[in-house]
């Protein structure tokens, strides 16, 4: 029997799907090149050109680019 599910089309993901970036196994290491780029676009569309720093972990990258997700959706 041939499983025909595809995880990748689910629109509603399992619960385990999202972590705390504090529960990262790999937050300590240094941000990506993707998380940098993102975060230094985000803080420089919401003038908060401070939230960028080059030497974040991937989990404060992670964290700041939610908070500036949030700054930026917010009426």
């Amino acid at each position: 029997m041939t499983d025909t599910t595809n995880p990748k089309l689910d629109p509603h993901p399992g619960g385990n799907t999202e972590k705390d970036p504090s529960d990262w196994v790999s937050g300590d290491d240094a941000m990506t090149g993707a998380q940098a780029s993102y975060l230094k676009t985000l803080s420089e569309e919401v003038e908060a050109p401070e939230a960028f720093e080059d030497n974040l972990t991937k989990a404060e990258a992670s964290r700041r680019i939610d908070q500036l997700k949030d700054r930026q959706n917010a009426p």
